[in-house]
């Protein structure tokens, strides 16, 4: 077990026993889906009550002596709905929290999401539907044609994805037309 699976599986404990609802999604989850490719970090996408926010720093903090996480940052991010992070410099390996905003989006996301078993543990896993659209999402947000590498990965991988509900959130999103491009040049 390689040490980033290790974090992994002592996070994704974490946050089932604090009944937080998760999926691991960039690198790792294109990893699962599309292409094998190199990821220093781990994104996880959480619904994070304020209730939960000192449990999950408290548990976060045991994993190991000299780990790192902000309280603070974590109220940030939930109040803002944006990221905050927690790391491990034992294995100088990092996790990117994205707290969710609560959109029908997010909400599918994480209803859709896949238990698989990475390297002796469960974890939930973004969907690859999801995923896909999340990459388009950040391609148009940053322009990084890795998203869309990524995208063309899991479209070549996948042979069952769910093309009605691709459709359906690639067009509610406007990122139909790119969608279709990749569709095409991976000719599904």
């Amino acid at each position: 077990m390689t040490e980033q699976e290790k974090l992994l599986g002592d996070v994704g404990r974490i946050l089932d026993n604090l009944d937080i609802r998760y999926v691991v999604t960039g690198g790792i989850a294109v990893t699962v889906w599309g292409r094998p490719r190199f990821t220093a970090d781990i994104d996880i996408a959480i619904e994070l009550l304020p209730k939960k926010v000192d449990q999950l720093a408290s548990a976060l903090l045991k994993i190991d002596k000299d780990v790192y996480v902000d309280r603070e940052m974590m109220r940030h991010a939930l109040i803002e709905k944006g990221e905050f992070n927690f790391i491990n410099p034992a294995s100088g390996l990092k996790v990117d929290f994205f707290v969710l905003k609560g959109s029908r989006f997010d909400k599918e996301e994480i209803a859709r999401c896949v238990r698989k078993k990475i390297a002796e543990v469960w974890v939930s896993l973004i969907s690859p539907e999801d995923l896909v659209i999340r990459k388009l999402l950040w391609h148009r947000e940053s322009g990084s044609d890795r998203q869309l590498e990524d995208v063309e990965s899991i479209l070549k991988r996948q042979k069952k994805l769910d093309r009605g509900y691709l459709k359906k959130w690639a067009k509610y999103h406007s990122v139909f037309a790119l969608l279709e491009t990749l569709w095409k040049k991976t000719k599904r």
